[in-house]
């Protein structure tokens, strides 16, 4: 059975968004309109979305009908000579299959919920109405990401949302200390740790930047190679250009350049000291750009261009798989080790958003694994598969613990998780929400954080790379004690200092409003929904997610690569599932002795000296890279230019420019006394001789007739001797 869907309903998703931004700015005189015409937009384009999504559920096949909107329009006219390729033109297009259904409709709904809780949060803030704008603007970038068929217009929304980034963390740009993300006085290697919301904003935006020129360069070369830029025809002319890349010895660096985005955007190391930082922005645009769907921009990203490299090389008969597995063997291990080092470091933390911010990053580290797993293994859909599964739990109960985590510090007038405490009693209904975000996030079962964290670890143990799956073994442990320990100190325990001040000045700490509390209680009750839905399809394969999910994965490969073999759906790796939770339950009960029963101290462990002291510290210190960066890439840059200006321009520059001046102003003052000795001099001569003529002719003019006549006569006399005398008449 066939499910039509009208082509204009896909077009809608990010154009509906982008309308919505323009009309959102042009009621800026109306901020409390503004923000619901936003709301109502992004509602419009996740039901736009979730027709996309209806054959998925219903077990239909999806066909578009082309009659309003032809499958891809013209965009770029050819034919022209692109590098040793024809370029025949460029068409845009939008991808419609299941895997980039549940793509639109994880940032189409997260988006819409994270809107409706702006309105409440975001109404008494004066700048609410240009944050309505960017995040509008943010939703039809992102599926615009989502949604392209092509390199180039997913590099036109992946720089919109670059922008839209930069004014969101920025977002309160008069820096006010309260908004300051990091703890004023902080310091590492005596690099202060602690930036106002324009720094942190202007750090994304110069970091994420650097990971976006290796991708445009990335894309450029192949293009180069290639002459499109569009997924299916470079799919389709695989055989041509892939031998040529590897040949030239680019294979491997054009994959690797594109993944350097990917690396920017998704804050994975060496390039993700940004995200920490960009919680300075509201806590909405922490659960919606920084946690549920930007970040996932990078996952995207990897998860279009994988595929293309994977099998081209695999159905080339003249290559073997080997030539391309240097690159998802650097993805893989880029993803596991940024996994690692995040949730080490939220170990320590005790700024909530931090906190979980430390933990998107180990997350999205996760779904790179596991991309670069399916590279690795005979089964890439299963990989695939997987990165999409835990991109599609971690956005929801990572929102959920956002939206959760602005309704906490909203409460208590605080950013510092021990600050708080006890508060399971004055906000039930916020305790409920964030248990079931915290058990997902840990991996126990069966909340669905469970099983897409198994459907990763399962995939890396399958594919015989056992030492990726020890260092994400071990992370799931890291991950259960640093979220129980954060539950803990935050609703167990007595109240804080802190907390005993704001309710003695009246500030009663309650519940928030249903606008606010709604959104994170549905997503709660989705990650519940998809565990509980996982688990009963172990017993009965139609509920499946994960298979679902695989079949989905299986779909997109074969719409670039109809040759591609579809092998059967891994099923669940009990052994693979049993060391992780034994790594989970280690933290888990670890975390509940210290911070939730409170049967021992912490800080008795740490101490004020030796091993775990400097342990803690280091971790403490983000593993002095952060402080590392502002010496090599800010101080440094900033010395040198001090000594330039000190030593090149006022030693150098200026003194020539001093000579200069004094050699202008002799040279001046030497043609000044030429002019006026010498020019005007002779010049003045002339002048004076003249008048001196002037007065002796000036004499003989008397006025006398009879003088006039007498010197008329004689000049007469001298006329005719003169004539005579030129006659040679001779005179006696």
């Amino acid at each position: 059975m066939s499910y039509v869907l009208p082509s204009y309903f896909v077009w809608l998703i990010f154009i509906t968004p982008l309308v919505g931004a323009l009309v959102t700015a042009a009621l800026r005189r109306t901020r409390r309109l503004s923000g619901y015409v936003a709301v109502a937009f992004s509602l419009v384009s996740a039901l736009f979305a979730f027709t996309m999504l209806v054959p998925t559920l219903t077990g239909q096949t999806l066909q578009v009908s082309y009659s309003v909107i032809p499958k891809s329009v013209p965009w770029i006219a050819g034919p022209w000579t692109s590098g040793i390729a024809g370029f025949q033109g460029l068409t845009m297009g939008v991808l419609v299959d299941p895997y980039t259904a549940i793509l639109a409709n994880v940032v189409a709904w997260i988006s819409f919920l994270v809107m409706v809780y702006s309105l409440e949060y975001m109404k008494e803030d004066g700048g609410s109405n240009r944050y309505f704008f960017f995040v509008s603007l943010f939703i039809g970038s992102m599926q615009l990401i989502v949604l392209s068929d092509n390199l180039l217009s997913l590099f036109i929304g992946w720089e919109m949302v670059g922008l839209c980034s930069y004014a969101l963390i920025g977002h309160y740009w008069k820096d006010e200390t309260k908004d300051w993300v990091g703890t004023p006085g902080d310091r590492a290697l005596g690099e202060d740790q602690a930036y106002s919301p324009s720094h942190a904003g202007m750090k994304a935006f110069v970091m994420t930047r650097i990971g976006d020129v290796a991708m445009l360069a990335g894309i450029l070369i192949l293009f180069y190679y290639t002459g499109t830029f569009n997924y299916s025809l470079l799919a389709s002319t695989s055989g041509v250009w892939v031998p040529k890349l590897a040949h030239s010895g680019l294979l491997v660096p054009v994959a690797l350049l594109i993944f350097g985005g990917a690396i920017g955007k998704s804050a994975q190391f060496p390039l993700h000291e940004w995200l920490p930082d960009a919680m300075a922005g509201p806590a909405p645009v922490s659960a919606l750009i920084h946690a549920a769907t930007m970040v996932n921009a990078g996952v995207v990203l990897v998860a279009r261009i994988a595929p293309l490299f994977y099998f081209a090389v695999l159905l080339n008969p003249s290559m073997g798989i080997a030539a391309v597995q240097p690159f998802f063997l650097t993805v893989a291990w880029i993803g596991a080790f940024t996994a690692l080092l995040a949730a080490s470091q939220a170990l320590v933390g005790f700024e909530l958003k931090k906190i979980l911010a430390y933990s998107t990053m180990s997350q999205i580290g996760y779904m790179m694994m596991a991309v670069g797993v399916a590279g690795l293994s005979t089964n890439f859909a299963s990989g695939l598969s997987a990165a999409l599964y835990q991109l599609l739990s971690h956005a929801i109960f990572k929102a959920c613990l956002f939206l959760a985590a602005g309704a906490l510090i909203h409460a208590t007038d605080s950013k510092y998780i021990n600050d708080m405490g006890g508060m399971r009693g004055k906000m039930r209904l916020t305790f409920a929400a964030v248990l079931i975000a915290v058990a997902s996030l840990s991996g126990i079962p069966p909340f669905s954080g469970f099983w897409s964290k198994d459907a990763v670890l399962g995939a890396a143990f399958s594919s015989g790379q056992y030492a990726l799956f020890a260092v994400g073994a071990a992370t799931a442990g890291l991950t259960a004690f640093y979220s129980f320990r954060m539950l803990g100190i935050v609703f167990f325990g007595g109240r804080s200092e802190k907390l005993e001040r704001v309710e003695g000045s009246g500030h009663h700490v309650h519940e928030p409003g249903p606008l606010m509390w709604v959104p994170y209680l549905i997503l709660a009750s989705v990650t519940v929904l998809l565990g509980v839905a996982a688990l009963a399809g172990q017993f009965m394969p139609s509920l499946s997610v994960d298979g679902s999910l695989y079949s989905a994965a299986t779909s997109y490969i074969q719409s670039l690569y109809p040759a591609a073999s579809a092998a059967a759906a891994p099923g669940f790796n009990l052994e693979a599932s049993a060391i992780a939770i034994l790594f989970v339950a280690a933290g888990f009960l670890a975390a509940t002795s210290f911070y939730v029963l409170r049967r021992a101290s912490p800080a008795k462990y740490v101490g004020e000296t030796g091993f775990m002291h400097g342990l803690y510290t280091f971790l403490a210190e983000r593993w002095y890279i952060n402080a590392i960066y502002y010496r090599v890439f800010v101080d440094a840059p900033v010395a040198a230019s001090r000594w330039l200006s000190d030593t090149f321009d006022l030693n150098g520059l200026f003194r020539v420019n001093d000579a200069g001046t004094v050699l202008g102003t002799t040279l001046s003052a030497a043609g000044n006394w030429v002019d006026a000795r010498v020019v005007d001099g002779a010049a003045n001569g002339f002048a004076t001789a003249g008048q001196a003529i002037s007065r002796a002719v000036r004499r003989i003019q008397t006025g006398i007739v009879e003088q006039y006549v007498q010197i008329f006569a004689v000049g007469i006399v001298v006329l005719v001797t003169l004539l005579l005398f030129a006659m040679g008449v001779k005179i006696p």
